[in-house]
């Protein structure tokens, strides 16, 4: 299973849903490819609905134990990744459990996107 890390954390709060959305687009493109996916982002970001905290502090916990569970990482380089804690933490945790760590670039996303539509037109 790929671990979708990608950058959340933004005093504004369009930017924050911005980078939700740039993470559901990513998880549903892998997963429509036929790739078992989990994007901690994608789960937590509805739960501060509820009053859970956004940082890295809060879900450390939780998403090292979903790291322990998946076979690699795959870092969405969103603006904002390098200065992301909380994916500096997931590429630093991931590696020292021995898990690859792959990078996919927006321009990318927009390629898989691209197909993904030609593939829906053409069924």
């Amino acid at each position: 299973m790929i671990y979708l890390a990608s950058p959340y954390s933004h005093p504004d709060p369009v930017i924050r849903e911005e980078r939700y959305r740039a993470a559901c687009r990513t998880a549903a493109a892998l997963l429509r490819e036929g790739r078992s996916v989990f994007s901690p982002i994608a789960h937590s970001h509805p739960l501060t609905e509820y009053g859970l905290p956004a940082d890295w502090t809060f879900w450390k916990h939780c998403d090292r134990e979903l790291l322990e569970r998946c076979d690699e990482v795959l870092v969405l380089l969103l603006d904002g990744w390098k200065d992301s804690v909380g994916v500096r933490e997931e590429i630093r945790i991931a590696r020292e459990m021995g898990k690859p760590v792959r990078y996919l670039d927006i321009a990318r996303l927009v390629e898989v996107r691209a197909m993904s539509a030609v593939q829906v037109s053409a069924s």
